[in-house]
């Protein structure tokens, strides 16, 4: 039985040293050079950390397969990034446009930084203003440096 079994992993690894590489979904290696230059901009909608090119979903695939049909329409590619917005809107692109719905987008790291900041030196104010400091006499002070100096039975400070 062992035997067996050691025949079909054997089998299943030599298997695998057969496989073909990946040939490209288009027949023209322009179009698909373009496809995926287009596609690196775009965000999956699915996996939402991946690029459009990176990404195995099924709706990656689905776009990828439209962008092509544009691409071989004889689109532009601005034209592709526009149609792929005007769908999807403005999540779709990595770098969404400077415009008024996406100010916070772009400016809202920068107010978050800048009131965390504000409350850090608000807290550190008032935590500094509620320390009161106390003056020591001298016969305190005189205390302070004879028990730092003390020596315990062992010779250790």
């Amino acid at each position: 039985m062992k035997i067996f079994l050691l025949m079909i992993l054997c089998a299943l690894s030599f298997s695998s040293s057969f496989a073909k590489d990946a040939t490209p979904l288009a027949d023209d290696p322009v179009t698909e050079q373009r496809l995926i230059s287009i596609s690196e901009e775009m965000r999956c909608l699915v996996c939402q950390n991946e690029s459009l090119a990176g990404s195995r979903s099924d709706l990656a695939n689905d776009l990828r397969r439209e962008i092509r049909t544009l691409i071989k329409e004889g689109k532009s590619d601005d034209q592709i990034r526009n149609f792929m917005v005007e769908r999807y809107g403005d999540f779709v692109l990595y770098r969404p446009p400077v415009k008024p719905i996406t100010w916070l987008l772009w400016i809202g790291p920068f107010i978050i930084l800048l009131i965390g900041i504000a409350v850090l030196f608000t807290y550190l104010r008032r935590r500094n203003s509620a320390v009161t400091t106390i003056a020591l006499s001298d016969d305190d002070n005189k205390r302070i440096d004879a028990l730092l100096n003390a020596k315990d039975e062992r010779g250790v400070l």
